[in-house]
């Protein structure tokens, strides 16, 4: 629309990670106005102060598991939901300001999660290097551009920005690794069901209610609704109190995911919605089909059936 002004994205920086890769997969991201920011809260507070219009943060990891200060983040404060998912395959390369061999380096410097999904493929090809720990990815790749050290392990983005040389791509224990993001925008109507949705919650069960985690699952369960995560994360206060986060197969706008909801609300303590939004797959798969009886069109039908039993129409 002519005179529409681009949309401010946020994002974990610095510069030349692969959470500005991902960020550049969105459209219109890659056409809007991008900004890094110092940490996870920082971008958070970015979209709810109205700074940004919405803020990319890494969310889990398919080796290292899920990113607690973001997880943590979206239980303080006012709410924000998440909008869209992306997942990109992390694969790291060794650069270097020159091609040199690999038994030539002697120091690496690398983000501690990037060292450790490496950990064995640096022990067999560059066995002699001392790796270095440093704040980024990006960091990484501008530490060997400046010669403080040998070779760097970062995310590919960075190579071209600091005119390295790759050494070694692919470089992971892990072949298949993958990130998982989320696009976070402050509250609003979710996008239309696509049939192939997740709805993320955090919840807190009653401590003094037997049986209450159990609870939460059989009200999912028994609408047949998939549990595809659940992470649990201390709420800080004392020991032994915990805030639950669900990702849920199907759409709040869906009646069976709605009665769920609603069951959730009257046996939580308290619950958050984060979102519901279009699953993200790397490859095409076709979604999990429901039990006999717990579709969207069974819950339809028996809520039909129901309304005219009210209603006074048995014929």
């Amino acid at each position: 629309m002519p005179g529409t002004p681009p949309m401010r994205f946020v994002y974990l920086g610095p510069e030349g990670t692969f959470t500005e890769a991902a960020l550049r997969t969105i459209p219109a991201a890659e056409h809007g106005l991008r900004t890094p920011a110092r940490s996870v809260p920082e971008a958070l507070e970015a979209v709810r102060a109205g700074d940004a219009d919405a803020a990319l943060v890494p969310l889990e990891n398919s080796v290292g598991g899920a990113i607690p200060v973001t997880l943590d983040e979206l239980v303080t404060g006012s709410p924000l939901v998440i909008t869209r998912e992306v997942v990109i395959p992390v694969e790291f390369v060794l650069a270097a300001r020159a091609l040199t061999p690999l038994g030539e380096i002697r120091s690496i410097a690398a983000h501690p999660q990037a060292s450790a999904q490496c950990r064995s493929w640096l022990l067999a090809n560059v066995p002699d290097a001392v790796v270095v720990d440093v704040l980024s990815n990006a960091t990484a790749a501008i530490s060997a551009a400046a010669g403080e050290h040998d070779a760097a392990l970062c995310a590919p983005i960075g190579v071209p920005r600091n005119g390295l040389t790759v050494l070694a791509d692919k470089v992971a224990d892990h072949a298949d690794a993958v990130t998982r993001f989320a696009l976070l925008t402050r509250p609003g109507p979710p996008a239309e069901p696509t049939g192939d949705d997740v709805t993320s919650l955090a919840l807190s069960i009653r401590r003094d209610q037997v049986g209450a985690l159990l609870a939460v699952l059989t009200e999912l369960a028994v609408r047949g609704i998939n549990l595809s995560r659940i992470e649990s994360r201390p709420t800080g206060e004392q020991l032994g109190t915990y805030v639950f986060f669900l990702d849920c197969t199907g759409h709040v706008a869906e009646p069976r995911l709605g009665e769920a909801l609603q069951g959730l609300r009257r046996i939580c303590a308290e619950v958050r919605f984060l979102g519901s939004y279009a699953r993200h797959r790397l490859t095409p798969e076709a979604p999990v089909a429901s039990p006999r009886g717990l579709s969207n069109s069974d819950f339809a039908d028996s809520a039909a059936w129901l309304a005219q039993i009210r209603a006074g129409d048995l014929a």
